[in-house]
């Protein structure tokens, strides 16, 4: 039985970085990424570092392995590049730093995602993963998915109070 995470009192902060995938925007009109940016310290969390890097898989590795190597950052959530199109490369930009995947991420998301777009759906490659006892998760580009994303699964998963399990709980054996 699933309980609220008000009846937990310890919170626990995690830090979090944000990468926009694309090649069309700028800062100005990343409105994923600002989405993303109030999510995570209206949830009490600490915005730990952003960016946006083009739809380019050497420029993507670059940067999440930075990230993945940084002690201060442990997740990390990108937005954009998860389509099926030529330039979207996200996925296999994680394919190229995970050591191990979170299937049940991309599942739940894309059925969450199902109820709202319909079978449409299916052009997302939305997925998750834990590299070096980091968290990954490509979410993405539009605000509707990201909204969802972290509405219906990172909100709860990322916050140490939700029971009966979630992520931050395990981090201190994420590299056993």
């Amino acid at each position: 039985m699933m309980t609220s995470a008000d009846e937990y009192p310890a919170m626990r902060p995690v830090h979090i970085a944000v990468l926009t995938v694309s090649d069309t925007r700028d800062p100005a009109s990343d409105a994923s990424g600002d989405i993303l940016v109030k999510r995570i310290g209206d949830a009490g969390h600490v915005l730990a570092a952003r960016d946006l890097v083009r739809d380019d898989r050497a420029l993507i590795v670059e940067r999440l392995q930075n990230w993945i190597d940084d002690p201060q950052i442990d997740v990390v959530l990108t937005t954009g590049g998860t389509g099926v199109t030529g330039r979207d490369v996200t996925p296999e930009a994680f394919g190229d730093v995970l050591d191990k995947t979170i299937p049940g991420f991309g599942e739940l998301f894309r059925m969450l995602s199902f109820a709202k777009i319909g079978t449409s759906t299916i052009q997302s490659r939305a997925l998750a993963g834990v590299a070096k006892g980091t968290y990954l998760f490509a979410l993405p580009g539009s605000r509707g998915a990201v909204q969802d994303a972290w509405d219906d699964i990172l909100v709860h998963q990322l916050d140490s109070r939700h029971k009966p399990c979630n992520f931050v709980e395990l981090m201190p054996r994420l590299q056993e």
